[in-house]
């Protein structure tokens, strides 16, 4: 299937220090009539595939908008010309904006993806799972989380997967920190025969700025 996807970068006039959170703190905050921005509906949580995703990549902002929430971002990019992170306030002195139909979904040949921000596989039921399994199986757990995490992407997305989803991955463990807890997070990549658009994230907190991917050579 396609995807519409809308990418907003932004450039300051001088370095941006700050987290994917606090990017999209500001605009879930200045926009806050758009629940596609912050996940929250009545302020009951939106349990889906988040259509909006805020990633610091490189020390780069980037805001990316799925299907409706590529509508969304079309609306409101130029109705602020600077903002606030944290504690901190950017001068916006550049915008790019990208706009395509990108291909997603299951594909005959094997792509592989690298993770540009770490992968948040694990939530605290499968953090303990995990350490309780051998070296070797935790591979396996982990290659099963990732199918399981490309089919809960695809449902949201209204993408029926008509086969079986094959991967492998090489990954190493990380130790991030999210709302001031410690997390396990997983960095280097995976091969699949799934297409995934650039910066797209999978797995957990993917709204926050995990978990985004991007292809490289094919293995």
């Amino acid at each position: 299937m396609l995807l519409k996807t809308f990418t907003l970068t932004l450039a300051s006039s001088r370095p941006i220090r700050a987290s994917a959170s606090e990017l999209r703190g500001f605009f879930a905050t200045k926009f806050n009539e758009y629940s596609l921005l912050h996940q929250h509906s009545a302020d009951k949580l939106i349990y889906r595939y988040p259509l909006v995703q805020y990633k610091m990549i490189d020390g780069a902002p980037m805001v990316i908008g799925i299907n409706d929430g590529a509508g969304v971002l079309k609306e409101i990019y130029d109705k602020y010309d600077e903002i606030k992170l944290g504690e901190d306030m950017y001068e916006i002195v550049e915008k790019g904006i990208s706009v395509r139909n990108q291909e997603f979904g299951l594909a005959d040949m094997i792509y592989s993806y690298e993770f540009a921000t770490p992968w948040l596989a694990l939530n605290q039921e499968n953090y303990m799972r995990y350490y309780g399994l051998r070296s070797d199986e935790r591979n396996e757990f982990l290659r099963k989380t990732l199918i399981g995490n490309l089919l809960s992407m695809s449902k949201s997305l209204d993408y029926q997967v008509p086969g079986t989803i094959k991967c492998d991955l090489r990954v190493r463990i990380r130790k991030n920190r999210l709302k001031d807890v410690n997390m396990m997070t997983f960095t280097g990549g995976f091969c699949a025969n799934f297409l995934i658009p650039d910066n797209l994230g999978i797995g957990k907190s993917v709204s926050r700025g995990f978990g985004a991917v991007r292809g490289c050579s094919q293995p």
